[in-house]
């Protein structure tokens, strides 16, 4: 990756659950961070115990709204990321998506900055081809009740991809998979945390489907990991997937997490929701060739630590 120097980051979206995780990572790592949330989706909570630290800032702000800052890095994570909340208000979820997009390509721009963009396995849609390489195009309802997210994050890489073209910006594009770990909110409407939450309270686990359909889940340490890699590895302008490629039926998860939580919780199912897609794996090549990333957490491990995370906010 070369040398790394510490320099002044904006975080957009950093309460959040990846963007909190992003902002421990930095500030471990000796750099400035500046918090940039508006709270919708975004906890306090989340980025709390750094408060008050020397190299922390947290500021309230729309990304929607332009905003002046001398940076030298931006990550641009503001957008929500669950079908809950992207879908309260899909017409925000879009502005947020292009006008954030838009506002902060215009700061780095002006401040000569490196910019990564917190892009989606969601650009691919429902998926006719498994697992899920950077050169496909993906298949999207672009008029579905999830193309508000789909169709935002791909508008944002269009942006991303034609301001470094037109103005030479150095962009970075991350097409993160299903994540998950502490820090994840108990009511955003997500399999892990919705499996964990109803396990523990000893609650029906509801399965939308035939609880065939599969996703892979990557800890959320490890996603990390992937992002400040792709950010300071130098001339990367392809999408790079980030995610764990081992998939697992959701059936087969709610068992687990059963398994996991000692709960003698009832498996249910439940319709599936328009546009769901069926399979979600990463081909990560890209990841393992050009920022030498590959996933270290097991998925057993993981869903132990956020189990004990869940239950000192439920227990």
């Amino acid at each position: 990756m070369g040398t790394i120097y510490c320099m002044k980051i904006l975080v957009s979206g950093g309460a959040g659950f990846l963007g909190s995780h992003l902002c421990d990572k930095l500030i471990v790592d000796g750099h400035e961070v500046v918090c940039l949330d508006n709270f919708y989706t975004g906890n306090e909570e989340n980025v709390r115990h750094l408060i008050g630290h020397p190299k922390f800032e947290l500021i309230n702000h729309d990304v929607t709204k332009p905003i002046n800052l001398e940076v030298g890095g931006i990550f641009n994570l503001a957008c929500p990321a669950s079908p809950l909340y992207y879908q309260r208000d899909p017409v925000q979820t879009l502005k947020t998506s292009i006008y954030g997009a838009i506002n902060l390509l215009d700061l780095a721009q002006i401040n000569s900055a490196r910019i990564l963009q917190a892009s989606t396995s969601e650009v691919y849609g429902d998926p006719k081809v498994s697992p899920q390489h950077e050169d496909y195009w993906g298949h999207i309802n672009p008029i579905g009740i999830r193309s508000c997210y789909d169709e935002g994050k791909r508008a944002a890489e269009t942006l991303f991809t034609d301001y470094n073209r037109q103005f030479d910006v150095d962009v970075r594009i991350a097409r993160i998979f299903n994540t998950f770990g502490p820090r994840m909110a108990i009511d955003d409407g997500r399999v892990v945390s919705n499996f964990i939450t109803q396990s523990l309270l000893g609650e029906d686990i509801t399965i939308y489907g035939d609880g065939n359909q599969s996703r892979s889940f990557c800890y959320v340490s490890d996603l990390i990991d992937g992002l400040t890699k792709l950010f300071f590895t130098e001339d990367i302008r392809t999408p790079i997937n980030l995610g764990n490629p081992d998939p697992i039926s959701i059936a087969e998860l709610a068992k687990e997490i059963i398994k996991i939580t000692g709960s003698n919780s009832k498996i249910v199912f439940r319709d599936l929701p328009l546009d769901d897609p069926k399979t979600r794996k990463p081909d990560i090549g890209k990841a393992k060739k050009l920022i030498n990333w590959n996933p270290i957490v097991s998925r057993d491990e993981g869903l132990h630590a956020t189990v004990k995370y869940f239950q000192k906010l439920l227990l």
